[in-house]
């Protein structure tokens, strides 16, 4: 994902109508496509506490988590209530913040982007349609790969259908009519088959599906390092570690 591609999606999330529906806990706000066709996002939902679905997810984490965009944070400071190293990232200045309220850890910081503890994570979450982060599933997966440990655990919620989608969309709140004013940025919805057909050839193999609450989830496995692979700890860290190379759980509490 290009540098240009990253601050088109940054300015979107962390701009209105998202921080906004954000800050009163509630929508409406979709992503609007070009032809007209909007999907809702589940803005009080995210803004809720973790329930019974989150925490069938959440029972299923190994290690150090990292939930790539985190939103408001109720999956952040559910999995440290349950005791877990947990740190959230989002683009958006407003999710952070209001994580970071909730007595969750949270940094504003692209996937994309260095981050802490890199190929040390022990479980990454893509939930709440995150798979769709950057329009181009590859990339994403490969980017994963390089953040978690060797045979990490990634759990992504999938849309209920056998979809594959990428496109170009704008975030809109209900007036915002043709939603012109926003900047529009790559997005993608899969299904768990397409994801699947993805992960399978980067190396990743699947590790569990299920459905339940109408909603779809897939867990998958990165690939174990060879005997000529890089060791993890010898990974780069940022800069605001530099001089240390820290487990997952101490990239956690020093961040």
């Amino acid at each position: 994902m290009s540098t240009a591609q990253q601050e088109t999606v940054g300015r979107s999330w962390s701009g209105d109508p998202y921080s906004d529906a954000l800050r009163t806990g509630r929508g409406p706000l979709f992503l609007r496509r070009d032809d007209g066709w909007l999907l809702p996002l589940e803005v009080e939902r995210w803004c809720a506490r973790a329930d019974t679905v989150d925490r069938e997810v959440l029972q299923r984490c190994e290690g150090a988590v990292l939930d790539v965009g985190c939103g408001p944070g109720r999956l952040v400071v559910e999995l440290a209530a349950l005791g877990r190293p947990v740190l959230g990232i989002d683009v958006s200045e407003a999710a952070v913040a209001h994580t970071v309220r909730l007595g969750g850890q949270a940094l504003r910081r692209s996937v994309f982007a260095p981050l802490p503890g890199e190929g040390r994570w022990g479980t990454a979450l893509l939930l709440d349609g995150n798979l769709g982060i950057g329009g181009d599933p590859r990339t994403l997966l490969r980017r994963l790969g390089e953040l978690l440990l060797p045979g990490g655990l990634l759990i992504a919620e999938t849309v209920p259908a056998d979809v594959d989608e990428r496109v170009e969309v704008r975030l809109v709140g209900a007036t915002d009519g043709s939603g012109a004013g926003e900047a529009p940025f790559p997005w993608a919805r899969l299904g768990t088959p397409a994801l699947l057909r993805y992960a399978r050839p980067l190396g990743w193999r699947a590790a569990g599906q299920w459905t339940t609450g109408g909603r779809s989830f897939v867990a998958l496995r990165s690939r174990r390092a060879s005997s000529s692979a890089e060791p993890p700890n010898s990974r780069a860290v940022i800069s605001s570690q530099r001089g240390r190379k820290p487990s997952a759980e101490s990239a956690v509490a020093d961040s």
